[in-house]
């Protein structure tokens, strides 16, 4: 050696190539390895630089001694010097441990390996080979430990070299990866890994060994040969490795399984979202009294959260309100309400049409579902299954071109009835239906069913309403002299009950005419009933000729003695012959007199007080009425709302007739078209007369009032 630097390998030695070369720290330096060669009479011949180390004496004072007077304890000499003869003699190495005196006094334990060596002259010489006891032992705990916590690590541990080949997989990562550490050596990551997600990871290590920058804690999701059909999570950890001198060795990664931290995250969030899809749906579904936008809504709610496509059904007995308890096994008639598809898909033209009345037999998983009132779950739908679902084996064959897979029906309960079935089916999406995806359903279902019964029965009673309003208004006007007769009635929209607003046409003697418009406070079939009576006494007292305030009070005792019932009213007669109008008013909004020619006004009446109130005088004022003029008679429902003024909404009333004129029946529907609002929540009645002439009259002139 031309010096201790080049001896201890401190750096490349020039036109030596790299591979051969040896790195500053590398293990022989680590453990101070030291070599002495001695002759066959134990004296020193050859002196390592890394001999001066271990034993303090430098070479020029080592060379030439005689090995055991320099190094050894005198009590030590002997059995040092048998050792070294049979060593020499037998050509058998000897190893082991044995104190050695240090130049400066102290005895230190030294591990020794003796070979015998020869060289061309047939002269023989002794190797010793030393290391300190105590630094060997160090690296021996250092090199155990780290085999044991590689291989004993709970967590996956892989190291790969600068090309991503692996070189060595401890068996935590081979069970995660469910593949031999033997069959992970010498290859890449995408010749274990057929995922996606490979591709992604090395580069990532590719990024890890460029820089140097160690990436923590990378999330990943995906399958292992371990568990080819679930899902697993991981916590992975890149970090570059180098070895002596600073040389990259590769790249090693850790790998943490967090399945089961992963799968409670995903509950959790799962739990939150079917949380924040009941709230939703506790604020969607029944919003109005109306039992198809109830299914609708429920229907809406389902996609795409729930379901690819969702149907309402509703047992057609339930909507004619026929409550049939006794159960049978006979086939059922279904009436669709609502469908819904999360995209365009076959499987939707394979539903009943929205409206349409079926009939599915005892077979059909739909009809099981309302006969036991119990939901019907097949995860994993097959043909057969297809077959039961369907309304017939084409329907069926649209199902499954769709790609349905998974099935689930809930019936619709409601105070203790079954009403009818919530269908739904999965194609697109994945996942089959589980009893997690059960229990929302059916809480959707409870609330839905709830909401559904409300509207059919309100609903049946509101049609109850308006047949009775209908069947008591007059149908057709009757023919009157000198006066011509259009009327509308339009029921309550929305979800609103049907009110009380009722007109009638009433001719009397002598040509006479009597127009009548009112409005019963409240609504449902009481406003109803109490309109009728008040129209057939209408009718009654007409006939006896009273002045029209008189009329009115006899309404007002008949009212008041109807309990809680208050309405307004404006009765009107008009005299042909006389072209003269007579009108009173109970608390009604006034009528709108349009003249040919000039603006439409509303006629200054006495507004008097409400029929029902009792007591109260109420007067007849009367007006000229000439041929070609019109009055309008009308109920609140046309001209209030809820967010205008009435003096302004009037206004408008008045400027809808301040218009070309239009036939009478057009007049009406012009009217309603302008003023009403969708969803307004009150009926209406309309009625308006044009005076025409009366070929009889003499005089032609306008008369004066009784």
């Amino acid at each position: 050696m031309s010096s201790r630097a080049s001896a201890e390998g401190r750096g490349p030695v020039p036109g030596l190539p790299e591979a051969w070369s040896s790195s500053a720290g590398g293990l022989l330096d680590l453990l101070g390895v030291s070599a002495i060669v001695l002759d066959d009479s134990g004296r020193i011949v050859f002196w390592s630089p890394q001999a001066s180390d271990v034993f303090g004496y430098s070479s020029e004072e080592a060379l030439g001694r005689h090995a055991a007077r320099l190094l050894l304890r005198e009590e030590d000499r002997d059995l040092a010097t048998r050792l070294f003869a049979e060593v020499m003699r037998s050509g058998e190495s000897w190893a082991g441990a044995f104190p050695v005196r240090r130049k400066d006094g102290s005895t230190r334990l030294v591990e020794f390996r003796n070979v015998r060596l020869q060289d061309d002259l047939g002269d023989v010489y002794a190797l010793g080979i030393a290391a300190e006891q105590h630094v060997l032992e160090q690296v021996e705990n250092k090199l155990a430990l780290s085999e044991q916590l590689v291989s004993q690590a709970p967590v996956g541990i892989a190291l790969l070299d600068a090309d991503l080949r692996y070189l060595l997989v401890n068996p935590a990562l081979e069970r995660i990866n469910g593949i031999p550490a033997a069959d992970h050596l010498g290859r890449h990551p995408h010749d274990i890994h057929d995922s996606p997600a490979v591709g992604s990871v090395e580069e990532v290590m590719r990024e890890v060994l460029a820089s140097g920058t160690p990436v923590i804690d990378q999330y990943l999701v995906g399958r292992t040969p371990a568990d080819p059909d679930n899902d697993h999570a991981w916590s992975v950890s890149y970090y570059r490795l180098h070895g002596p001198g600073g040389r990259v060795v590769g790249v090693a990664n850790s790998v943490v399984d967090v399945t089961e931290r992963h799968r409670a995250a995903a509950e959790a969030d799962r739990a939150r979202h079917r949380l924040a899809l009941i709230a939703d749906a506790s604020a969607r579904i029944g919003t109005t009294l109306e039992v198809e936008r109830t299914a609708r809504e429920l229907a809406q709610i389902a996609v795409p959260e729930l379901a690819d496509v969702v149907a309402v059904d509703v047992l057609d007995s339930v909507l004619a309100c026929r409550r049939t308890d006794e159960r049978h096994d006979g086939p059922e008639l279904f009436r669709a309400l609502a469908v819904a598809a999360a995209y365009p898909n076959e499987a939707t033209g394979a539903a009943d049409e929205v409206g349409s009345v079926a009939a599915y037999g005892p077979d059909r998983l739909v009809t099981r579902c309302v006969h036991t009132a119990r939901p019907v779950l097949v995860p994993h739908t097959g043909p057969e299954d297809l077959l039961h679902i369907a309304r017939d084996k084409d329907a069926a064959a649209a199902l499954a071109r769709a790609g349905v897979h998974s099935y689930l029906a809930v019936p619709l309960i409601a105070r203790d009835q079954v009403l009818g079935a919530f269908d739904l089916i999965r194609a697109r999406n994945q996942a089959p239906f589980d009893e997690d995806d059960l229990l929302l359903v059916r809480e959707l279902a409870a609330r839905a069913a709830v909401a559904i019964d409300n509207a059919r029965w309100f609903q049946s009673v509101r049609d109850s309403a308006e047949s009775l309003q209908r069947s008591v208004l007059p149908t057709h006007a009757p023919r009157l002299t000198g006066l011509e007769v259009a009327s509308l009635y339009q029921p309550a929209q929305a979800s609103s009950e049907i009110g009380g607003d009722w007109y009638d046409v009433i001719p009397l003697s002598g040509d006479t005419s009597a127009l009548v418009v009112g409005d019963v406070m409240g609504n449902g079939i009481d406003a109803a009933a109490t309109m009728g009576r008040l129209l057939t006494a209408t009718r009654a007292y007409a006939d006896l000729d009273l002045e029209p305030a008189e009329v009115l009070r006899h309404l007002d005792n008949l009212t008041s003695g109807l309990g809680q019932s208050i309405a307004t009213c404006l009765y009107a007669v008009y005299d042909p012959h006389r072209h003269r109008c007579r009108v009173a008013n109970a608390g009604h909004l006034p009528p709108v007199l349009a003249r040919p020619g000039r603006s439409p006004e509303l006629l200054d009446l006495q507004a008097g007080a409400p029929l029902g109130v009792g007591g109260v005088r109420f007067d007849t004022t009367a007006f000229d009425l000439m041929p070609g003029d019109r009055l309008l008679l009308y109920t609140d429902g046309l001209v209030e709302t809820r967010d205008q003024p009435i003096d302004e909404r009037l206004g408008a009333l008045l400027r809808a007739l301040d218009e070309p004129r239009r036939p009478l029946e057009a007049t009406c529907r012009h009217l309603l078209d302008t003023l009403r609002h969708p969803g307004d929540h009150d009926d209406v009645a309309l009625l308006i007369a044009q005076a025409q002439p009366v070929a009889s009259a003499a005089d032609g002139a306008r008369g004066s009032e009784p």
